[in-house]
């Protein structure tokens, strides 16, 4: 379900939806995730990502479902890691504040039936994503560079290897889970990679976070970790992002 047919602020009508379900397990996947826009509406995105996901925590609770909520890497700082699922939080942009939010409304709500699943970088099939973008970008023949933040570290995720991962997670015990690509890299040579496995012949020139001046701050390093016994372990970002390309070619 997806807007307008729900709308995760109105609690009404999510224990509605829910409970008329009756699912074994919800995957929560609705957020606000435009990171700069949330910097500017921190309100607004509050009320999405943290009374949103109280509200399906509220109906998986009522409904007897299990609850798997999907957070991200930006609860961390980023001055550190890599990040352990019990490392300490502190976001430092209102995006990261308002999903953490979401985690412990949701703890706090549904403690016996609650899963996090923690994740980063996503790529995929659908909607908007770095990697098509820099493809697109590189692959104009009028272009001959790109310029690509390298101060930047995480874990790219492709979004084919992190649903199996949340299907598994939705049957482990309540907790917190890491669920990202194998392995780390810089947005910049994340770019690089693309471009060989995708052909394209386009320099790609390292520039810092600060050149952007976008409005809210960026984790330098937010690797997430996996020690949680039994999670799911995503394989390395490298073959991951290879098989990709090999798709949408």
């Amino acid at each position: 379900l997806d807007l307008p047919d729900i709308d995760i602020t109105d609690r009404r009508q999510v224990i509605r939806m829910v409970s008329g379900a009756a699912p074994d397990v919800v995957f929560h996947l609705a957020a606000w995730t435009d990171v700069d826009g949330a910097e500017e509406q921190e309100e607004q995105a509050l009320l999405v990502n943290g009374e949103g996901t109280r509200n399906v925590a509220i109906a998986c609770r009522e409904a007897g479902s299990t609850l798997v909520a999907v957070s991200t890497d930006y609860v961390f700082p980023g001055t550190g890691g890599p990040y352990q699922e019990d490392s300490a939080t502190d976001p430092i942009q209102a995006y990261g504040r308002t999903k953490l939010a979401g985690e412990r409304l949701a703890e706090l709500e549904y403690p016996d039936g609650t899963r996090i699943a923690r994740t980063a970088w996503l790529y995929g099939a659908h909607g908007r994503n770095f990697v098509d973008t820099m493809i697109g970008l590189g692959s104009d023949p009028s272009r001959d560079h790109v310029d690509v933040v390298a101060d930047q570290t995480g874990c790219p995720t492709w979004t084919k290897d992190l649903c199996p991962a949340l299907v598994n997670v939705a049957g482990l015990p309540p907790g917190i889970y890491h669920c990202a690509g194998g392995g780390s890299t810089t947005w910049a040579d994340l770019c690089r990679e693309a471009f060989r496995l995708a052909e394209v012949h386009c320099e790609v020139h390292d520039t810092t976070t600060e050149a952007f001046d976008r409005p809210a701050p960026r984790p330098e390093v937010s690797v997430l970790e996996v020690t949680q016994e039994g999670a799911p372990r995503l394989r390395a970002w490298e073959d991951a992002l290879a098989d990709y390309i090999r798709e949408r070619s």
